[in-house]
């Protein structure tokens, strides 16, 4: 270093020199330094810092930053910095090497690894973070614990010194306590660059002098991290032998003898703290029992409720305008920020209960309790989230007390039309009069019930005591339908009908069905026997939807009790009533225009109606009716049982939280196992017998799209083990079917494990059992008759019978509708009791011949079709007089019985059932 910088004693400038052989200079940058210096820089005292102070000096600044940016948790700040801090700690590891890890640094890594651990696992903050501090939070977690690896050990020993320190050591947490503005890095940087003026050593520019000591707040808290002013203030002399002799690193340990001071003097100040709380605690209880106000202890962080509001003071005469008055100051707070809605509902409560002490009449209880009610509801903001179960029960309780008053006083009129000004809630000669409306309060309540079930894991014992509270929300249903009989409008009347049936449709009424079956002597308990004398769900969904059908004037009350009136019956396998019901109503014209939850309603009526329509043998009509369901592959989300994995630009976030909230209860579910296997054995049942009648006809129809991709799945199987799941059995058994093998079919459709998964969750499951081996063997006889017709001359119908053990009355049934609808050619000779097969193949010039007019006739019509679009007219050429239409309908007809399955194959068939 040059002379003509060096201003201090001989001693400094042994120190300079040493810094020098650090950071050396080029040999002419300081005379050129020199000749361009001004006569007033020559005179201001410059100060010279070596590589080691820079370096540090650079630390300091870095966590300062670092300790900010976790006071406001900022992440991404954090993260950037720490990877600054990384790379600065990597440039010093010269003077490290020399002078050991800094402890500031240690205590960083520590503290900020404690940190993101504490931010990781507070779960509600994490939420609140934006995307940005999320993901840099996670960066920093990993980064800094694998980082902390190459420091285990010192850092095990700090928490170590720092587990016997009190917490309140400044060592503890990076967050300041008290009115200390400095931070730690504030302190190690001030104790590395701070220095005397009279003596710059290098040793003495990391001790704290009696200067730097008093700035602070805490002299006990520098004593702790840096020693004793003593040592400080020794002399330079000593403090230049112990730089030469000693390492620099041992000036940051602590010493033992001011650890045991400070220990000491810790225990001192918590006794001196805990006597001050408890005198303060004496002297709160004392103001508080002479007068309500007073100071407020609030308990970590600003209070949120800024003051809460008086009752009423000494000496007030407690009347109906006082207690009003009150109501509408709680009110007031009610729905803006900061209000504390629990304390709310307990002064609620409480005024109820002055209320209840003054005799003040039921026409103000009945208000409060609208009021507490409402503010139950309002508890949680979001739409979204559902009731806890403390307040679940609150409300039910709250309802239930409200019906009571309203039951045992008549002169108790309440109404949303009654306006504020002209309530009666004095006690006087006149009725209360009370605005509101307790069916809006309970329409609320049952949609609260469904939320807590949909967001019930329904595989928990939780849920099912869930469920137990429906029993307790019917029995209000019930009492609040009593109440409006009597006093209700129509319209209300009829939205409390829709409630009860909503709570009743999807139930199946095993009393009434053991009474049907005869079963009703069987039950031994008296209360058994009164619950089974008592209406049948039958009988109340009759009595309620009638009333409804007559009396409601929206559209989507009526839709919505029809609806549930077919479930009902289908559930309950009465076919005809739910088939008329749903023909008669003609919703499926205009059910797309009703809104998501009415259209999720009919999805399920129609699955429950094709599920009736299989239970009693109408296997086309089953097939039919689940087929929109099943063809779409989202029989799961048409049911709003679940919603399926979709790309995000089909469905965004807002989108999938409303359609959550459609869904159904898991309770109300509908087994899509079943539904799935039902509609497959109806295929099935269908389309065997179909391609085998068509094998070799080009234009050959599907009549289940579904149905034949599991065909295909299966044949493209390499190696065929037997059959696991549901659908691999009935591949299987069609299979079986279409060889006209009906015993290994029924074999593979009903067995023990077919059996548990599908069969036994119906109702009658023996007779669904005997009704699907009747169906298997009278399809396998028609697929038997039409794929090896063409091998016999004539066969017995006795052999037939025996084969598939039929009666012969059912045989010669099947043929002979065979034969009729021209789909076997052949001809019954009734004194054998033989088939005799006709062999009148059609000639390659008559097929053409066929294919030529079925060509045509598409021609005509679809040019008429076009023609009644241009003209504004619906029928075109077929409705132009009466004669023509009687032969086109006969022509029509006529093309119908010759082509037979040709044209639209079962499913145009007979579709005048209905």
């Amino acid at each position: 270093m040059s002379r003509f910088f060096a201003t201090g004693s001989d001693s400094e400038s042994e120190e300079s020199s040493s810094a020098d052989e650090i950071t050396p200079k080029a040999p002419g940058a300081t005379f050129k330094q020199s000749l361009l210096l001004s006569d007033d820089e020559e005179d201001t005292k410059r100060v010279v810092r070596s590589a080691k102070d820079k370096r540090f000096e650079e630390l300091t600044n870095l966590i300062k930053t670092i300790r900010n940016a976790m006071k406001i948790r900022d992440m991404s700040k954090c993260l950037e910095e720490f990877e600054q801090l990384c790379r600065a700690f990597l440039k010093s590891k010269n003077i490290v090497d020399k002078e050991g890890i800094p402890p500031f640094y240690i205590r960083l890594l520590a503290d900020l690894e404690d940190y993101l651990n504490q931010l990781w696992e507070d779960k509600e903050g994490k939420k609140k973070m934006n995307k940005n501090n999320a993901k840099a939070l996670s960066t920093l977690r990993q980064k800094i614990r694998k980082y902390n690896r190459d420091f285990e050990s010192e850092i095990a020993a700090y928490k170590e010194v720092k587990g016997k320190e009190p917490a309140s050591s400044d060592i503890c947490l990076f967050v300041p306590q008290g009115s200390s503005s400095d931070s730690e890095g504030e302190v190690s940087s001030k104790s590395f660059l701070k220095k005397k003026p009279e003596a710059p050593s290098e040793a003495t520019k990391f001790l704290k002098t009696d200067e730097s000591s008093s700035s602070d707040e805490d002299d006990d808290d520098d004593d702790e991290d840096w020693g004793s002013d003593q040592s400080g203030s020794s002399g330079e002399t000593s403090d230049k032998e112990e730089g030469k002799t000693s390492s620099m690193s041992v000036l940051f340990l602590k010493k033992a003898q001011d650890t045991e001071k400070l220990g000491v003097r810790k225990e001192e100040r918590k006794k001196k703290l805990k006597q001050k709380e408890r005198i303060e605690e004496e002297a709160e209880e004392e103001g508080g029992e002479e007068s309500g106000g007073g100071w407020e202890k609030v308990k970590g962080g600003v209070p949120l409720v800024k003051e809460k509001p008086k009752m009423f003071a000494k000496g007030t005469e407690i009347n109906t305008a006082v207690v009003v008055k009150k109501l509408n100051e709680i009110l007031q707070a009610r729905g803006k920020k900061g209000t504390d809605r629990a304390a709310q509902i307990e002064l609620f409560h409480a005024l109820a209960a002055i209320a209840a002490e003054n005799n003040l009449g039921q026409g103000i209880l009945v208000k409060i309790k609208f009021n507490i009610i409402a503010s139950l509801y309002d508890y949680n903001p979001n739409l979204a989230a559902f009731m806890k179960p403390d307040m679940w029960k609150k409300c039910l309780d709250c309802i239930d007390e409200l019906l009571d008053i309203l039951f045992e006083h008549n002169n108790i009129f309440i109404g949303e039309n009654i306006a504020e000004d002209s309530e009666n809630l004095a006690v006087s000669d006149q009725p209360f009069r009370v605005r509101g409306c307790i069916l809006t309060l309970v329409e609320r309540m049952d949609e609260e019930f469904t939320k807590i079930m949909q967001n019930t894991d329904p595989h928990s014992q939780e849920y099912v005591d869930n469920l137990k509270d429906e029993g307790r929300v019917c029995g209000i249903v019930d009492r609040l339908l009593t109440y409006l009989e009597n006093k209700g409008s129509t319209e209300e009347i009829c939205r409390v009908y829709l409630r009860r049936i909503m709570h009743t449709y999807y139930k199946f009424d095993y009393k009434a069905h053991r009474r049907s079956l005869g079963l009703q002597g069987e039950t031994k308990s008296e209360q058994d026997q009164e619950e089974s004398e008592g209406e049948d769900s039958a009988v109340i969904m009759d009595r309620l939807c009638k009333f409804i059908y007559a009396k409601d004037r929206t559209d989507r009350i009526r839709t919505c009790a029809i609806l549930c009136h077919i479930y009902h019956h289908a559930l309950h396998s009465r076919w005809y009533q739910a088939r008329d019901l749903m023909l008669m109503s003609h919703l499926q014209d205009n059910i797309q225009h009703a809104d998501p939850p009415v259209q999720i309603l009919y999805n399920r009526t129609m699955v429950q109606l094709g599920i009736c329509a299989f239970r009693q043998g109408m296997i086309k009509d089953a097939h039919n009716a689940l087929l929109d369901i099943q063809s779409s592959g989202r029989a799961k989300e048409l049911l709003g049982q679940g919603l399926l994995m979709r790309n995000m630009q089909e469905r965004n976030a807002e989108q999938e939280k409303i359609e959550k909230r459609r869904q159904v209860p898991f309770h109300m579910h509908i087994n899509l196992e079943l539904l799935e296997c039902v509609y497959l054995v109806s295929a099935m049942l269908l389309e065997i017998p179909y391609m085998a009648a068509h094998e070799f006809d080009a234009r050959r129809r599907m009549i289940s799209k579904q149905f034949h991709h599991q065909l295909r799945v299966g044949e493209r199987q390499p190696l065929l083990g037997p059959p696991e799941s549901m659908r691999e059995h009935v591949v299987a058994a069609s299979k079986a079917m279409k060889m006209g093998d009906w015993r290994t079919c029924h074999s593979f459709i009903i067995n023990e494990k077919m059996n548990s998964k599908v069969w036994d969750l119906f109702p009658e499951a023996q007779r669904v059992r005997e009704m699907l081996v009747r169906k298997i063997q009278e399809e396998s006889l028609r697929t038997y008759l039409f794929t090896y017709s063409s091998v016999y001359d004539s066969i017995s119908m006795a052999t037939l019978s025996e084969m598939f053990e039929l009666e012969m009355p059912t045989v010669h049934s099947i043929i002979s509708k065979m034969i009729i609808n021209e789909e076997l050619m052949a001809s019954l000779d009734q004194p054998t009791q033989t088939v005799v097969m006709h062999r009148t193949e059609p000639t390659s010039l008559q097929n053409m011949a066929l294919q030529l007019a079925e060509k045509l006739g598409n021609l005509v019509e679809n040019n008429e079709r076009v023609f009644d679009l241009k003209q504004g007219v619906y029928g075109g050429y077929f409705n132009r007089d009466d004669c023509c239409l009687c032969t086109t309908t006969d022509q029509k007809s006529y093309q119908q019985k010759q082509s037979g399955y040709q044209r639209g194959g079962y499913r145009n068939q007979n579709q005048g059932n209905y």
